[in-house]
């Protein structure tokens, strides 16, 4: 006997709500990392972020009379993004200020989860960067300082100090940078704990490995060819584990809505986050370059999708029959 249903006749057991528990589950060594290197004011941006991404969402879906989603989590993960690529002494107002950016104007104008065509957690640090750049690009300070302390005292990151020429790491500075004791974002300075979340996406299968690996391995190579330094000094390496590349790589290049749907059309964005990224990092006014290559990237997944569509079984190359 034969079960006769319409399409589509492909099932899976993943959901919403479970993907983004993976996700959740997945920045969770990122997120301790952090509050454990930068202490209660990282952790204050954390709660807030989240808390303000959460409030928009709902309070948005309350006054256009759509269903409340704030419990499928996907707020949860933008706020928490948010946070963890935030500089930790930036004012405590402005990530509520990028989450009405990254929930209201990225997201939900445009129809809510899987309808926005950039990462709502990049584009809003990308409009904070544009209307606080100062604070943007200062508001760092050391890790292990007083853990309930409030005023802190800023310090440059890794890349600003490679920008500046003068700056050429040793082999603790390696070290520091696979641990997570140097300055940087809140989420983005621990090599290892950002490593140890990506694995967990990829033995679950959240993610496929054609993104970050590509994305990865170009910043690399070109840093590698490009940097004076880049082969003798150890230059390339430091790039890949200082700055935003890890947990862009792992989290945000590979957000479902905005990025490609083939293998191959990952490899290639992969590629072009890596490229742009490169560009930005050696050739560009600003260190980092992560948060821009990925947002611009995003604006090309459907032609890139367009071209390495797999061919329709039964057709010809162009859909002809």
């Amino acid at each position: 006997m034969y079960v006769v249903t319409p399409t589509p006749h492909i099932r899976a057991s993943n959901s919403i709500e479970k993907t983004m528990m993976y996700v959740l589950i997945a920045l969770a060594p990122a997120t301790i990392a952090g509050v454990v290197f930068f202490g209660i004011r990282a952790l204050l941006m954390i709660l807030i972020s989240v808390a303000s991404a959460v409030a928009f969402e709902a309070a948005y879906q309350k006054l256009t009379r759509q269903p409340i989603t704030v419990s499928d989590g996907s707020a949860v993960i933008t706020g928490l993004l948010l946070a963890l690529i935030l500089p930790p002494a930036i004012p405590l107002w402005m990530p509520v200020l990028g989450n009405l950016a990254a929930i209201v104007l990225v997201k939900q104008l445009f129809g809510g989860l899987g309808h926005n065509f950039l990462n709502p957690a990049l584009a809003g640090r990308a409009i904070l960067m544009a209307g606080f750049a100062l604070a943007m690009t200062t508001g760092f300070y050391e890790p292990f300082g007083d853990f309930f302390r409030m005023d802190v005292v800023t310090s440059p990151t890794p890349l600003l100090m490679l920008e500046g020429g003068n700056f050429v790491p040793e082999i603790s500075d390696y070290f520091s940078a696979v641990w997570g004791n140097i300055g940087g974002s809140i989420g983005e300075t621990s090599a290892v704990a950002i490593l140890i979340g990506g694995l967990f996406l990829l033995i679950t299968k959240t993610i496929s490995w054609h993104i970050p690996v590509s994305f990865i391995l170009t910043v690399g190579a070109l840093t590698a060819l490009l940097h004076p330094d880049g082969f003798s000094g150890g230059i390339a390496v430091y790039h890949v584990l200082t700055g935003g590349l890890l947990l862009g790589a792992f989290f945000m290049a590979t957000d479902y809505p905005t990025s490609p749907v083939t293998p191959m059309g990952k490899l290639i964005f992969g590629v072009g986050c890596g490229v742009i990224t490169v560009i930005i990092r050696l050739f560009g006014g600003f260190p980092e370059g992560v948060a821009y290559a990925i947002l611009l990237m995003n604006l090309v997944v459907p032609l890139i999708d367009r071209f390495v569509r797999p061919r329709v079984l039964g057709t010809k190359k162009g859909g002809a029959k």
